[in-house]
């Protein structure tokens, strides 16, 4: 599971992103970027964070450490924003913090040192999440302690939207592949995608599934408790890993692409 904090002071909104995290001090003595279930698409944003850090650290691809942040809306009444304030008001209890990386810049590939097998397993674990925001308009990522970090997870594994068509999306190819930031530097996919998948063993994935706190997981349209939402997760996963018409669609967009 993931360890809890309780925020005790927010310090400010972070308007970058469209679910306008904030950043908050908590009881640990640790900033935090929070993002709220109150906001955007609601908890499923943050179940998709969660679990792609998982993966990605399976996968030896840095992601700042994740936190549940237990929010009281009283630590914004000094927020003269009535939108933060509207927004902390809807996400009360069990929230999503990042640690706070002070300093960290963009990430630029252009600029920054990109390692090509790091690039390839990052583009194997954005396709195999289906994660759609990783471009040159939106890197998300930062560059950090002299190494990138990968960071806002939030648009993978968007077939959770919809659960009925969650089944078809197991081998479904990644939208938009040609765009990918790293798709020009990356190593070929048949150097890391083997090595890739065999490190997302049973045991990896029913951690990752494990760790979503149980209030992301409850209620949830179509499942009978929280543990059935956690199967299906594992279902798709194991039926992704599975698939290999993605994977071929990968390579095809791989050896169209001009090479950086």
């Amino acid at each position: 599971m993931l360890r809890r904090v309780t925020a005790t002071r927010y310090v400010t909104p972070l308007r970058e992103g469209g679910s306008m995290p904030g950043l908050c001090e908590a009881d640990d003595d640790g900033t935090y970027v929070v993002k709220f279930h109150g906001a955007g698409q609601g908890r499923r944003v943050l179940v998709a964070e969660v679990l792609v850090a998982a993966l990605a650290g399976a996968l030896d691809l840095d992601v700042p450490d994740l936190v549940v942040a237990d929010v009281d809306p009283v630590i914004g009444r000094g927020e003269p924003d009535e939108e933060v304030q509207d927004l902390l008001l809807r996400s009360p209890g069990a929230n999503l913090g990042m640690d706070f990386l002070p300093g960290a810049l963009s990430f630029d590939p252009a600029v920054d040192p990109v390692e090509p097998r790091w690039a390839a397993r990052v583009l194997w674990l954005d396709a195999f999440v289906l994660n759609v925001d990783r471009t040159w308009r939106n890197p998300n990522a930062l560059w950090w302690g002299g190494r990138p970090w990968l960071i806002d997870h939030g648009a993978a594994l968007y077939f959770h939207h919809d659960w009925s068509r969650a089944a078809a999306s197991a081998d479904r190819p990644l939208r938009h592949a040609e765009h990918h930031l790293l798709l020009p530097s990356a190593a070929p996919l048949a150097e890391v995608g083997g090595e890739c998948a065999a490190a997302l063993t049973p045991d990896v994935l029913g951690a990752a599934v494990a760790a979503l706190p149980p209030e992301w997981v409850q209620d949830e349209p179509g499942f009978d408790d929280g543990d059935a939402v956690r199967r299906a997760y594992l279902d798709w996963f194991t039926a992704r890993l599975a698939a290999t018409g993605w994977r071929a669609d990968l390579d095809r967009a791989q050896r169209e692409v001009p090479r950086a």
